[in-house]
């Protein structure tokens, strides 16, 4: 007897892009979708994508993507899917080189363009903390533009947690900080892990002394950029001097 899928066991992803990235990354079952009519114009390219095994189809108004999505922004379009799935076992640095730390980011829409800024720098994994830290959710792979859906993502416990594991195994940590040495001027290490701190208070404290404190110039001391936008110029950085992109 085929065994029936409890929503509570599904999750959802919500528009157009994080749809086609989710079937393209082909890890993710794909339970039922749910639908404006007329369907949305991209649904021709999503349903190339679709799997041999017919996925149910359920047109609704728009209102009840609404609620479904708890959103808007939609785009006419919600599938329900098999929950993420986490790497199981901690990066190895000579087989993921370079990687991201995110260190109590709350913001779903930083994580998410944090997570879509390391797909496309090319970095080899993500490590984010169940403590203090905003979950992956729909929001955030829709932030992400579905790019979250290819990267391989480890969750710890904490920071703490996450930078004495780090630290058994051989990465160096570069912590992005307010005050450390200019990016500019640093020669970046293979075996790497780039830190981004929280939006309000940065780095935890305790583990500011872990590895080497960088900074990005700006305009005037006492403004910073946005935790997302930091962490995007870092990440090309790293990975131009890395040569990963």
């Amino acid at each position: 007897m085929k065994k029936k899928i409890r929503q509570k066991d599904t999750d959802l992803v919500f528009g157009i892009h994080p749809i086609i990235e989710l079937l393209k990354a082909k890890k993710r079952k794909l339970y039922s979708i749910y639908m404006t009519k007329p369907e949305p114009k991209a649904w021709k390219h999503i349903k190339q994508l679709l799997p041999k095994k017919p996925v149910p189809v359920r047109y609704v108004p728009r209102e009840t993507l609404h609620k479904i999505a708890a959103t808007t922004d939609h785009q006419g379009i919600v599938a329900r899917v098999q929950p993420f799935v986490f790497a199981k076992k901690f990066f190895n640095p000579r087989t993921h080189p370079f990687v991201l730390l995110l260190d109590g980011i709350q913001d779903v829409g930083n994580l998410g363009a944090m997570l879509r800024s390391a797909y496309c720098t090319n970095c080899d994994g993500v490590i984010i903390c169940k403590k203090g830290g905003a979950p992956l959710t729909a929001a955030a792979f829709n932030r992400s533009a579905g790019l979250a859906e290819h990267l391989t993502i480890y969750q710890v416990p904490s920071v703490v947690h996450a930078v004495k594991e780090l630290k058994k195994v051989g990465y160096y940590l570069y912590l992005a900080t307010l005050d450390g040495k200019d990016v500019r001027t640093v020669h970046f290490q293979t075996s790497l892990c780039l830190v981004i701190g929280n939006e309000a208070i940065g780095i935890t404290k305790s583990i500011l002394s872990e590895g080497e404190q960088i900074t990005l110039a700006q305009r005037k001391a006492d403004i910073s950029y946005n935790a997302s936008v930091a962490a995007g110029i870092l990440l090309f950085l790293i990975a131009n001097s890395l040569q990963k992109i």
